[in-house]
């Protein structure tokens, strides 16, 4: 990647509206129409001196050291998109975001409030639209149409932004009022550490729209460890890999956070299954700790539903982790007494699920799990203490060689 400017620039993040939409219609064909949305929009962004940052699927960031070049560069997508043969009775529509900023530049990514404020901006769009920040249209001047779209509030933002639409000759011009309305609700309070700009903000608003106030946003570990001690959140989100080494910095910082600040969640994000990496941040106790493939984050139901397990004092751990982890051989196994049906009800209960959850799983009576949570304890030889207690004692047994 060709060398990334620093200081002043402008940041550009633009995605596919209604993209599962065109998922389902298209079926396979729509990676093709990926592709050629990829290719123009890099075309109109290399054409204008402009970087890519980042992509993933149909999310793009994107900088400029000017603020016009980028300008130009949004307006020559939008056309190259309004005017491209696509297939019949698809419209491809994206909405783009601009601001102008100083963002932290460190070993090759940027951080920052600034980031966090474009991202935020190009999601109060619609496809077609293109909306700029006041810093960016101050940078501007009078060199583009723009039209004054008043001040609006954006989620995890602390001020009002005043938002600009850049209006592009011969396209369309009216949209739909902009998605900028906060949540009433205050939930719980998230850090977020991923060194994928796009994969964090995607991150960021799938929990805000779930109810949780995303308080911070690292790249780093070491910004992770700096936010985690200035806002004490209830959950710290961390990727198990990242910079500099792209090894195991996010898991060595989840566990410094534990033992740190014991009252903050811990629950860590991976791209592949890695039993020992989970065994590692468990051990000895499972109360508020967390493992999940990034995979589930899909399911918004379920990883909301998990973020919030762990900020309680409880536990979520990927079926994928539990499966490879009782799947090893143990010598004088504890488990061994267990009936196939207890052995169920424990792995449900190693993945963080409540007694009402695994009775709608296993369609069976509350009461009957209840019995097998029981008899699980009594066989496991558990003492007599309070009921979380010991849930998490049986999951550690479970899981532990």
């Amino acid at each position: 990647m060709p060398d990334l400017p620093d200081g002043t620039v402008t940041l550009v993040f633009t995605d596919v509206e209604g993209s599962t939409q065109l998922v389902r219609e298209l079926g396979d064909a729509y990676a093709q129409l990926l592709g050629e949305h990829r290719r123009l929009l890099r075309e109109a962004v290399e054409q204008a001196r402009g970087h890519v940052v980042d992509h993933r699927g149909d999310e793009f960031f994107m900088v400029f050291d000017d603020p016009c070049r980028a300008a130009e560069a949004v307006t020559m997508a939008q056309r190259a998109f309004a005017t491209h043969p696509w297939p019949e009775g698809v419209e491809l529509r994206v909405r783009m975001g601009l601001h102008t900023g100083k963002p932290t530049f460190r070993e090759g990514a940027y951080y920052g409030l600034d980031v966090h404020r474009a991202a935020r901006i190009a999601q109060a769009g619609s496809g077609g639209q293109i909306l700029l920040s006041q810093q960016t249209r101050d940078e501007l001047g009078r060199s583009f149409e723009l039209e004054d779209l008043g001040e609006h509030e954006l989620p995890g933002l602390v001020e009002p932004e005043r938002l600009f639409q850049l209006t592009i000759p011969g396209l369309p011009s009216r949209f739909p009022p902009l998605s900028t309305a906060r949540k009433g609700f205050r939930g719980m309070r998230v850090v977020l550490a991923d060194d994928s700009v796009l994969l964090r903000e995607g991150i960021a608003r799938l929990l805000e729209d779930a109810g949780f106030e995303v308080v911070a946003q690292s790249g780093t570990a070491e910004d992770l460890l700096r936010h985690v001690g200035m806002h004490k959140p209830d959950v710290a989100l961390v990727d198990i890999r990242m910079p500099p080494t792209q090894s195991d910095e996010g898991l060595r910082a989840a566990k410094e956070i534990r033992e740190r600040w014991p009252e903050t969640g811990v629950l860590v994000l991976s791209q592949y299954v890695e039993p020992a990496y989970a065994m590692e941040l468990l051990g000895e106790n499972a109360e508020g700790v967390g493992y999940l493939l990034k995979d589930r984050v899909s399911d918004v139901d379920e990883f909301a539903a998990a973020v919030r397990r762990v900020g309680e004092g409880g536990s979520a751990l990927d079926p994928a982790v539990v499966s490879q982890l009782v799947g090893r051989r143990r010598r004088d196994d504890p488990l061994e007494e267990l009936t196939p049906r207890e052995r169920e009800v424990l792995g449900l209960m190693a993945e963080g699920r409540s007694n009402q959850a695994i009775a709608e799983r296993l369609v069976i009576t509350l009461r009957a799990v209840e019995k097998h949570v029981t008899s699980i304890f009594s066989k496991l030889r558990l003492p007599a203490s309070a009921e979380d207690h010991r849930r998490v004692l049986a999951v550690l047994t479970y899981l532990q060689d």
